[in-house]
């Protein structure tokens, strides 16, 4: 990634290139990319760290428009509230209702909107690059529908709040491995992967109807939210459960970045450049599985979260890598701003958040495969 230059060259580098002292030669950064380096004590060599500069301020225009977002998420509803009385209710003070209406009402939801949005933005991210196709994220290949399934057995059956982000990953790997299974020979490239994961999905989407018309009214609005993507009143330990599998899901994003840059290419090119595909390849799926099972076990199957985020992501960053990072804020936004509008748009009556994603996402479905493949992709 770097190349090193002799002390004469230094007068034909390009403008905007960033050198650092290394013995007696020069460090160029990558044209795009800010170097950060430091010396260690008693260290003989620098540490240094490459940051795209492009990938960067994509992040950092999602995480303000997030925060703004989120601000408005707090301040909005059937009891309005002025923005500038929403941070002196987050610490306590105030006015004793804002301060009920946003800790107790809103924010446990709005963290449950960020922590699913960001959830279903990774997954969706992770999918698409190993498939190498903007179609292939966890909703549109059963692997919400599997989740979903599992998580509604276990209300029918059990009726314990936490049992539900258990039988999500147990549904969420059973979708995965059955989809792959069917795949088998044309790998996770190419249309046939898409189309047995539709029919995986449709299968579990008619286990999920056949197992709400077969119990009592009641047990089935008690699963109902599972059906169709809700974030009222979801349970503290299942978002819980989902903030520690999304920061350790996250990190194992991270680490596998490079992987998933050299995924893009084909099998051939990636392993002729040192990567171990198969093995690289079930840790992308695994990440995969845990953040969409957890999220489903909270929000329900919001997958069109998983489409738009990473979209969202990939046209505002760097083609050179893969925007974990920005998928996860762009996940986190569209669905803070689809719950918002739910809860808004026809109040007192509220609309689901898997609704309002999927009357957004139709159209958004439509125009991606309509314009030219994403070159992140290609």
């Amino acid at each position: 990634m770097w190349r090193e230059v002799s002390a004469e060259s230094q007068a034909r580098q390009r403008p905007g290139t960033e050198r650092c002292e290394r013995g007696a030669g020069d460090i160029v950064a990558p044209p795009g990319h800010w170097r950060l380096a430091w010396q260690a004590a008693g260290g003989s060599l620098p540490y240094s760290l490459l940051i795209d500069r492009r990938a960067f301020v994509a992040a950092l225009i999602l995480l303000l428009a997030l925060l703004t977002a989120s601000l408005a998420y707090l301040a909005m509803g059937s009891s309005p509230l002025p923005p500038q009385a929403v941070p002196a209710a987050l610490v306590g003070r105030g006015d004793m209702m804002a301060v009920f209406l946003v800790q107790e009402l809103r924010l446990p939801r709005l963290a449950a909107a960020c922590l699913t949005g960001a959830a279903f933005g990774v997954a969706g991210c992770l999918m698409q690059t190993l498939a190498r196709n903007r179609l292939a994220t966890p909703g549109i290949i059963g692997i919400d529908n599997g989740a979903t399934a599992f998580a509604v057995a276990s209300v029918i059956g059990l009726g314990v709040s936490l049992a539900p982000p258990a039988m999500a990953l147990a549904g969420a790997t059973t979708a995965a491995a059955l989809t792959f299974g069917l795949a088998a020979g044309g790998g996770v490239r190419g249309y046939r992967f898409i189309v047995a994961g539709i029919g995986v999905g449709a299968v579990f989407g008619a286990i999920t109807q056949l197992l709400l018309a077969k119990v009592h009214i009641d047990t089935a609005n008690a699963a109902y939210p599972w059906t169709v993507g809700s974030l009222n009143a979801r349970p503290a330990g299942a978002v819980m459960l989902l903030a520690v599998g999304l920061s350790l899901g996250l990190g194992a994003a991270l680490w596998l970045t490079r992987a998933l840059s050299l995924m893009r290419f084909s099998d051939a090119v990636a392993s002729g450049l040192g990567l171990r595909v198969a093995r690289r390849r079930w840790q992308v799926l695994a990440v995969s599985v845990l953040l969409t099972g957890l999220a489903v076990a909270v929000a329900g199957p919001v997958g069109l979260i998983g489409l738009i985020g990473p979209e969202i992501a990939r046209s505002l960053s760097s083609p050179r890598g893969v925007p974990v990072v920005a998928s996860a804020l762009a996940g986190a936004l569209v669905m803070v701003l689809a719950d918002l509008a739910g809860r808004i748009l026809l109040s007192p009556i509220e609309i689901p958040v898997g609704i309002v994603t999927a009357v957004v996402g139709g159209p958004w479905l439509l125009w991606i495969l309509l314009r030219p493949a994403s070159r992140n992709l290609a």
